[in-house]
């Protein structure tokens, strides 16, 4: 892990912070993006010298094309680029309106295309890179109706990583996209939500952005390509699907 160079967006608290935190103490070299330059310097000291911070809004595309430019001033090249920018709502289907929609996208899944679409032409001319992106059990199964648009932006990422694992790869076998699908952690993610939401700290069954950390440093270093956080989750999804009764 120490010769890896890694950018982590959404790295200024949370799942970011944790897992920019866990690889700085593995030696890796860290590109931390966020939009809170307070936050994000407080992360980045508690890094150390490995840690180069960069200010930036990834639902904007001339910041993320920045991101990657400075980063391989800094370090050269980039292994590993974690999509990580995420954000909740809490409204039901039946309120949605298309501020809410375009705000959600905006935020779950261009921020993660533009990553990837902007750090590839990077990964492409080494014919090595991995692209993770953070995903959500409510990508998987849709059981908090106040969540519906943030579980749709969440399928969404799901299947845009799958395509785009499999058009890349075609050409670029070096290359992987891993998607990573925690169920509630203990962070500010609930009272942060759009229109707010409870805090994830008080939700049952959550684990914490220590615990996703470790799973995240675990598919560096293994590549796998789809990993929950959490044992027995797999089971949950398939008992769901099952639920519905569709056919073989």
């Amino acid at each position: 892990m120490h010769e890896k160079v890694v950018v982590i967006t959404g790295a200024s608290g949370g799942i970011g912070a944790a897992v920019s935190e866990a690889l700085a103490a593995r030696g890796a070299s860290l590109g931390l993006v966020a939009r809170r330059e307070n936050a994000l310097g407080a992360v980045a000291a508690r890094c150390g010298q490995s840690a180069h911070p960069i200010v930036a809004d990834m639902t904007r595309r001339e910041d993320v094309r920045r991101v990657v430019q400075e980063t391989l001033a800094r370090f050269g090249r980039i292994d590993v680029w974690v999509n990580n920018v995420g954000q909740g709502i809490s409204r039901l289907p039946s309120q949605l309106t298309d501020e809410d929609i375009d705000d959600i996208m905006r935020t779950n899944v261009k921020s993660a295309l533009y990553g990837m679409q902007e750090v590839m032409t990077h990964f492409q001319a080494r014919n090595a890179g991995h692209v993770i992106n953070i995903s959500s059990m409510l990508g998987r199964i849709p059981f908090v109706i106040t969540r519906s648009a943030y579980s749709g932006a969440k399928h969404f990422l799901n299947v845009l990583t799958a395509n785009f694992r499999a058009e890349v790869q075609q050409t670029h076998p070096g290359i992987q996209f891993s998607l990573i699908s925690p169920g509630v952690v203990r962070t500010d993610f609930g009272l942060h939500a759009r229109h707010g939401g409870p805090d994830s700290r008080q939700l049952p069954g959550s684990q914490s952005a220590e615990e996703v950390a470790a799973i995240v440093v675990s598919v560096i270093e293994s590549r796998r390509p789809d990993v929950y956080t959490r044992s027995g989750a797999h089971a949950q999804v398939v008992a769901y699907f099952d639920s519905l009764g569709a056919d073989p």
